[in-house]
């Protein structure tokens, strides 16, 4: 997992980066995990809750089963393109592209009055 970079690994597409607060990770679909899996593990490094913890679970907010084939490889070894997803988790942007990068922006904190 990799914090305030551009992108966690080389890939075709690239995509902007609004702000330095954006945390990147790259989902490797030939790995043994699913994607559910490498987001549900990033939203914990980001928010700090573990994905051991009862209460996390992203079935309150996406249909797992149905983002982990949304951008599952058709056949085995064709991949989808030009795809991505966006939604919200406990008040964090969550967009994950077709070529496995996921990106999440938490939530904007209000600016502290100077002191």
């Amino acid at each position: 997992m990799y914090r305030n970079e551009t992108h966690a690994k080389q890939s075709r597409q690239q995509y902007p980066v609004r702000d330095a607060g954006t945390y990147f990770v790259k989902h490797d679909f030939d790995g043994p995990a699913e994607l559910t899996t490498t987001l549900a593990h990033a939203l914990s490094d980001v928010s700090g809750v573990d994905v051991t913890d009862t209460g996390f679970t992203l079935y309150d907010y996406i249909d797992p089963d149905a983002l982990d084939q949304l951008f599952k490889p058709s056949d085995g070894a064709n991949r989808r393109i030009n795809g991505m997803f966006t939604f919200t988790v406990w008040s964090h942007k969550v967009t994950v592209y077709s070529d496995g990068q996921i990106a999440i922006v938490p939530p904007q904190q209000p600016p502290r009055p100077p002191q």
